[in-house]
């Protein structure tokens, strides 16, 4: 299973479009090769180099597996979780200082999550326990 995106490749710097810089939009994303048994996804961007701990910028879970891309500025078909700003939806990268790490994690499920709109990111990775048939992701870096 792959994640890609036309926006910037694998390891390297995010634009300043989809960042708190520019228009803090989200990135055109397409997934690829998700399992045929998978019954949901999940998308989960964050930043593990924020100097209070990872800082999570988006969390969608139940993603229909018919979901193969999600058009930059939208959100995905699925359900909101709720991000560090304590709001659903995509939050751009933002570091205060340095250069730091986004990755784009990308889950496929055996299942769908019984969680409503606004689950923490941590609520959705318990609720993922045991269940994930493949992951993936794309990691994009940025400072201001």
């Amino acid at each position: 299973m792959k994640i890609l995106s036309p926006a910037f490749e694998d390891g390297s710097a995010i634009p300043d479009e989809y960042t708190c810089k520019g228009a803090d939009i989200s990135p055109e994303l397409s997934f690829q090769d998700v399992p045929a048994e998978a019954k949901s996804l999940v998308l989960i961007m964050d930043d593990p180099d924020a100097p209070m701990g990872t800082w999570d910028h988006w969390v969608v879970f139940n993603i229909p597996v018919s979901v193969t891309k999600i058009d930059k500025g939208t959100e995905p078909e699925g359900v909101a979780g709720t991000n560090s700003w304590k709001k659903t939806g995509y939050g751009g990268p933002c570091p205060p200082s340095g250069t730091h790490r986004y990755f784009f994690k990308l889950y496929a499920l055996d299942e769908m999550l019984d969680l409503s709109e606004g689950a923490t990111k941590a609520e959705v990775q318990k609720a993922m326990d045991n269940h994930i048939i493949e992951e993936a992701q794309l990691m994009g870096k940025y400072s201001k």
